[in-house]
């Protein structure tokens, strides 16, 4: 009943929101590819100043394939609530559409129709989007708390587990049957904790955020890079460049492969989404 409830909740503030102007949401003047910023170099920036980032918490950016979408979340410093904010582009000009309850730590599937919400996720519809859905008991395990799962084009899932394990999960497709999820090994799951992980559309990379002695900060990105033999190789650390003295996390890589996203929390809880050229991926596999 209350999976119901939440799923006819979310349903509503989508229809009552769904229509923001830009007037309203201060973002009249977003025109132009990725929601009209000046792109970044290999020194991250932080991603829409005074529209996206600098109001609360703010975390998990992504864009959907063709770049039309913007997603991220924020966390309002008053009222503790999370949302998730949506920003579309028509034509040249970004609007920001939508204000909804935030579920898990959203993210798009490459082909952007479905919108993974941890261990839930919705459809893309002609109207917007679905109702919640559940993955099934397969994934919702009262002693497993997935925060973000990410998927391939293939259909493969990586996850993360918060309730006291911290690890990294992986579930397959084969012959269209969904694999039971199973632990990834030492090359990921090692340190105090692994979350939040985002793996490439052909699966040839995994980025995720954890704490290991050899870091930099609170927590690091990391990046590991499957190996010829279909295994993933050692953990790298995504360096000084990404990572600081305070907190990165949830990073993901637009469908142009040109930039990374990701969250960024210095000193105090509050954080800010940063961007920067993808270009540290390439020079990482090349190491």
């Amino acid at each position: 009943m209350k999976r119901i409830l939440a799923s006819s909740v979310l349903s509503l503030s989508l229809l009552i929101t769904g229509c923001v102007s830009a007037s309203q949401s201060g973002a009249s003047n977003l025109t132009g590819p990725y929601l009209g910023q000046n792109t970044p170099g290999t020194t991250p920036e932080i991603f829409a100043p005074g529209i996206v980032s600098g109001e609360g918490r703010d975390l998990s950016g992504f864009f959907n394939p063709d770049l039309t979408e913007f997603y991220f979340t924020r966390r309002d410093s008053e009222s503790g609530k999370w949302s998730l904010i949506a920003f579309t582009r028509s034509g040249d000009q970004w609007e920001q559409t939508s204000v909804t309850p935030r579920i898990g730590r959203p993210v798009l599937s490459p082909d952007g129709q479905t919108m993974h919400l941890g261990k839930r996720y919705m459809d893309r519809t002609q109207t917007g989007w679905s109702d919640v859905k559940d993955l099934g008991p397969m994934f919702d395990r009262e002693e497993w708390g997935i925060m973000r799962l990410s998927s391939s084009s293939n259909g493969t899932y990586v996850l993360d587990d918060y309730k006291g394990s911290d690890v990294i999960r992986i579930s397959t497709l084969i012959d269209g049957v969904r694999q039971e999820p199973e632990q990834l090994g030492p090359e990921i799951n090692t340190g105090e904790f692994n979350a939040h992980p985002f793996i490439a559309p052909d699966e040839s990379y995994l980025i995720w955020d954890g704490v290991r002695a050899e870091g930099y900060g609170r927590s690091d990105l990391w990046i590991s890079f499957k190996q010829q033999d279909g295994t993933w190789g050692q953990a790298l650390n995504m360096g000084p460049e990404i990572n600081t003295e305070g907190r990165e996390a949830s990073a993901f890589v637009t469908a142009d492969g040109k930039y990374i996203l990701f969250s960024r929390t210095a000193g105090s809880d509050e954080g800010d989404i940063y961007w920067a050229d993808a270009q540290i991926i390439e020079t990482l596999r090349n190491k």
